[in-house]
C-alpha cells in the first residue's frame, strides 16, 4: 500500500512541483543557486572537525538512508577525536547496534508502520543514542527547528555556525528540503554541515545523496529556508512539519 501511495500520488506530486520549480525559477533554479566545491586534498587534512568531516563523509547506501550516512559520519569524526578505539563504524553497523525508534525498520521498503526516514525530533534521539552506544563523549545534543517568522531561531543558528567555524566545539547536522538548496525534489533531507563562511554568510553542506557531488555551498538565507519553510503537506501525516538542525555540543 505504502509503495503504490510513492508511485501513484507522491512521486508524480513531487516531479509536477519539480517543473514547475524549473519554469518559474524558485526553489533551487531561484537566486542564490548551490555553487559546488571540488573537495581539494587539503580540506581533509588538519585536526579540526572540519577536516575531519570530509574524511569521514560517507554517502547513503539507499534512497531513504541518508540519516544513517549523516549519524555515522558525525559518530566517526568524534570517535577520532576522542581517539575511541575499535574500527571505523559502518552504515550496517550503527543500524544493528542503536535502535532508537526503530531506525533499522524505517530504512526499509515499507518503513516501520508506513514511515521511512527520520523526522528532526527522532533524528535527535538517534544521534544521542548513537553517541552513547559508541562511548562517544559529548555535552549534550540539541535541536533547533527553523521558524517563519526567522527571529530568535534564526539568530540562534548563526551562533551555532559560528561556533562550529571558529571554536571546533559542535557538530550540526541538518534536516531539510533538498529542493530548496539544489536542483532536485522536494523532499525531506539529512546531511552535516562542513562549514560557514561569515564573510559571504555560505554555508557548506557535505551531502550524503548518492546521486549528487560531495560538497556545496549555499547562501545562509536559502539555507534558513530550507530548514524553516514547512514540507509538503503530503508528508505531514508521516511526522514530517518542517525541517531544522541538530547540534552535538561538545567540552
Amino acid at each position: 500500500m505504502m509503495n503504490l501511495f510513492r508511485i501513484y500520488i507522491l512521486r508524480p506530486y513531487l516531479i509536477i512541483r519539480y517543473f514547475l520549480h524549473w519554469a518559474t525559477r524558485t526553489g533551487g533554479f531561484g537566486p542564490g543557486q548551490a555553487r559546488h566545491i571540488t573537495p581539494l586534498p587539503g580540506l581533509s587534512q588538519g585536526s579540526d572537525l572540519r577536516a575531519a568531516l570530509f574524511r569521514h563523509h560517507v554517502k547513503q547506501y539507499h534512497e531513504s538512508s541518508c540519516s544513517v550516512a549523516s549519524v555515522v559520519c558525525v559518530v566517526n569524526v568524534l570517535r577520532e577525536r576522542y581517539g575511541c578505539p575499535g574500527p571505523t563504524v559502518t552504515q550496517q553497523a550503527i543500524l544493528e547496534k542503536v535502535r532508537t525508534a526503530h531506525w533499522k525498520e524505517r530504512m526499509g521498503p515499507d518503513g516501520y508502520k508506513g514511515r521511512r526516514g527520520l523526522p528532526p525530533a527522532v533524528l535527535t534521539a538517534v544521534v544521542q543514542d548513537s553517541l552513547m552506544a559508541y562511548d562517544v563523549p559529548f555535552k549534550k545534543v540539541e535541536m533547533i527547528q527553523g521558524a517563519l517568522t526567522q527571529g530568535r531561531e534564526k539568530q540562534q543558528i548563526l551562533g551555532h555556525l559560528n561556533n562550529f567555524q571558529f571554536l571546533d566545539n559542535c557538530l550540526i547536522i541538518a534536516h531539510f528540503d533538498q529542493g530548496a538548496f539544489i536542483k532536485e525534489l522536494n523532499i525531506p533531507h539529512i546531511s552535516p554541515v562542513g562549514g560557514f563562511d561569515p564573510s559571504n554568510g555560505f554555508v557548506t553542506i557535505l551531502d550524503v545523496d548518492l546521486d549528487q557531488k560531495p560538497a556545496y555551498d549555499i547562501p545562509f538565507n536559502r539555507f534558513y529556508k530550507g530548514i524553516a519553510t514547512p514540507y509538503a503537506r503530503v508528508f505531514r501525516s508521516f511526522g514530517y512539519d518542517r525541517g531544522g538542525i541538530v547540534v552535538v555540543h561538545l567540552d
